[in-house]
């Protein structure tokens, strides 16, 4: 018998860290990755409007407002980093359920 050892699909559990100052700036700069079962994490590139004339690197982060960031949620494989653009180290870190390894089989890593 197992109780409560599997995850139902309308689950939204997340794990948040503040760290600084937390959520004191107005503009944040967002990173998203993507977490493997095995721990590897690799980051997200965003969606960017073709490129005119020269080729450009696509952009692994965007600015965001604080609004933004409190309606943020991640995906269960999904990690979200928004640092503050004016405070040095601060801001908050959104873990999905399996992103955080707590909820992964412990022969997958």
């Amino acid at each position: 018998m197992q109780i409560g050892s599997t995850q139902r699909g309308n689950t939204e559990t997340y794990l948040v860290h503040i760290f600084g100052r937390g959520l004191e700036d107005d503009r944040y700069v967002v990173e998203r990755f993507r977490s493997a079962a095995d721990g590897a994490i690799t980051p997200v590139p965003i969606a960017a409007p073709p490129a005119r004339g020269k080729k450009r690197r696509r952009p692994r982060h965007t600015v965001t407002s604080l609004s933004n960031v409190k309606k943020m949620r991640p995906a269960r494989d999904e990690i979200i980093v928004c640092t503050a653009v004016n405070l040095e180290d601060s801001g908050v870190q959104l873990w999905g359920a399996w992103a955080t390894g707590i909820f992964a089989n412990g022969r997958h890593r």
